[in-house]
């Protein structure tokens, strides 16, 4: 069992969209900007449950609550982005080294950032990579 006598705060971050978690003591509960992770859709629902999932297989019994904000970016940017600030809060309350092994060998971006950033526009340009098309008549 895991002593819950302090909080946790830790963050996460994917494109433009930036979470930070708050764990406390509680019964398993995920709230995301103060609505409960199981409303979301289907897909995203399973995004956030697989952190879960991998830590109860570990730490046995979730009895913790976790209250994630998320704002920028898009809705699967924020989705991601809480799944990051999720797993991190946990695994940096637990202080377990097999569950931290368990999230890097599932997935590695449960713990550490995806860093890519959308390309600049190039000048003259309408976007980053394409060209203006010649004609030359």
């Amino acid at each position: 069992m895991v002593n819950l006598n302090t909080k946790t705060i830790n963050s996460g971050k994917r494109k433009r969209a930036v979470a930070r978690a708050v764990l406390t003591e509680g019964n398993g509960n995920v709230w995301i900007n103060h609505r409960n992770y199981k409303t979301l859709n289907f897909f995203d629902k399973l995004n956030i449950e697989e952190p879960l999932r991998i830590a109860e297989s570990v730490l046995g019994k979730l009895n913790f609550d976790v209250s994630i904000d998320v704002k920028g970016g898009g809705e699967k940017g924020q989705i991601e982005a809480a799944r990051v600030a999720l797993s991190k809060t946990i695994s940096d309350f637990a202080k377990s080294e097999e569950l931290t092994k368990a999230f890097l060998t599932y997935d590695r971006n449960l713990l550490v950032a995806d860093v890519r950033r959308k390309e600049a526009y190039k000048p003259g340009d309408s976007k980053a990579r394409s060209r203006r098309q010649k004609s030359y008549r």
